[in-house]
C-alpha cells in the first residue's frame, strides 16, 4: 500500500492498543495535554504533521519555566544550549522520551549535530520518514562573516549568524554609534527601515555564500551578488540604540541567476519588520580546488587500532 506524503514509511505502523495508550499517558504525564494528543494521533495514523507538536511539547517539559515562553513562537532558530539552557545530560533525557513516544531508536553520535530546535524537528522527521539526514546548522562567528562577505564595516549589519539548508538567522545590536544615526533623526536616533531591509539582504547574501546553493564543481561568486527587488515590506516597530535585531530569512526560489527570500526581524518577542520577497541576482564561479595535504603518520593509538582491525 502506498504511503501518503504525510505518513511515515521509515517506521512500520503498529496497532495502538489500550495498553499502548496507558503507557503513552504515563510517559507524557508531565507534558501538556496537546503533546499527548499529537503523540496519540501519530501512533494511530503515522501522520508526520503531528511531529512538530510532539517535539516542542517534549522540549517544553525539560526547559526551565522562565524560558518556556521562547518556545511559544516555535522559532526553529532557537539554540538548544544557548537559548533554552538544555545541557547534554538533559538532551539525553529528551531523546529517551522521544524514542519511547515515537517507538524509534536514535544513535547517540547523531545528537552532536542537533544545535537548534529546527535541527531537532528536521532530524526527527527524517528519521521517522526514512529520509537522508540534512546537514546540521552551521554557526558562523563575526570574524568568518567578515572574511566571506563582500560588504564590510561600517556597512555590515550582521553579528553572529547561523545557516542551514532551510535558511539563515543572525543578530545585530544597534550600538548607537552607527554613522547614519547622527542625522536619523536629530536628537532622536532611529534605525532607518531601509537599513533593516539592507540587513536582511546581507543575511541572504551570507546564505548564498555559506548555504546549500551550488552546482557540481561551482560555488556562488560573491562579486556577482546584487539586489534586484523587494516586495511586501511592512514595519511594525521603531528600533533604537540598545535593541537587538533577531533576523531570519528563508529561501523561496533558488534558480540562477535569481534567488528570492522571505525575511523577518524581531526585537525580543515583538515583530519589527517583514519582507515577503527579497530578490538577489547571482552567478557561479568555478570552485577552487583545495591543496591536498600530505598524509600524516598515524599516532600510536590509531596505528594500534588499525592493526587490531587488520
Amino acid at each position: 500500500m502506498a504511503h501518503s506524503a504525510n505518513t511515515s514509511p521509515g517506521l512500520p505502523l503498529k496497532p495502538f492498543t489500550a495498553d499502548d495508550d496507558v503507557n503513552l499517558r504515563e510517559s507524557l504525564k508531565r507534558c501538556s495535554a496537546a503533546t499527548y494528543e499529537a503523540a496519540a494521533q501519530f501512533r494511530k495514523t503515522g501522520n508526520t504533521e503531528h511531529l512538530p507538536a510532539i517535539v516542542l511539547g517534549v522540549l517544553e517539559r525539560y526547559v526551565e519555566p522562565d524560558l518556556r515562553g521562547k518556545l511559544k513562537d516555535a522559532d526553529d532558530d532557537l539554540r538548544v544550549i544557548e537559548d533554552l539552557g538544555i545541557d547534554s545530560l538533559t538532551m539525553m533525557e529528551i531523546v529517551i522520551l522521544i524514542e519511547d513516544v515515537l517507538q524509534m531508536t536514535i544513535n547517540n553520535e547523531e545528537l552532536r549535530l542537533l544545535r537548534t530546535v529546527g535541527d531537532v524537528k528536521t532530524f526527527i522527521e527524517c528519521k521517522v520518514r526514512g529520509l537522508p539526514l540534512p546537514k546540521p546548522t552551521k554557526f558562523i562567528p563575526i570574524e568568518q562573516i567578515m572574511s566571506v562577505m563582500p560588504i564590510q564595516p561600517p556597512f555590515l549589519f550582521l553579528g553572529e549568524a547561523a545557516v542551514n539548508a532551510h535558511g539563515a538567522s543572525a543578530k545585530y545590536k544597534i550600538s548607537g554609534q552607527e554613522f547614519f544615526l547622527q542625522g536619523h533623526f536629530k536628537d532622536n536616533p532611529v534605525l532607518p527601515a531601509s537599513i533593516m531591509l539592507e540587513a536582511l539582504g546581507q543575511l541572504a547574501v551570507l546564505f548564498l555564500l555559506e548555504g546549500q546553493v551550488g552546482e557540481p564543481g561551482k560555488t556562488v561568486d560573491h562579486r556577482t551578488i546584487f539586489f534586484t527587488s523587494c516586495e511586501g515590506v511592512r514595519c511594525h516597530r521603531v528600533c533604537r540604540p540598545g535593541d537587538v535585531l533577531n533576523m531570519s530569512i528563508k529561501p523561496k526560489r533558488l534558480k540562477s541567476p535569481l534567488a528570492t527570500f522571505e525575511g523577518q526581524i524581531r526585537v525580543g518577542q515583538e515583530k519589527a519588520a517583514i519582507a515577503e520577497e527579497i530578490t538577489l541576482t547571482f552567478a557561479f564561479a568555478e570552485e577552487v580546488a583545495k591543496p591536498v595535504e600530505a598524509e600524516k603518520p598515524a599516532t600510536p593509538a590509531v596505528a594500534a587500532k588499525s592493526q587490531a582491525a587488520g
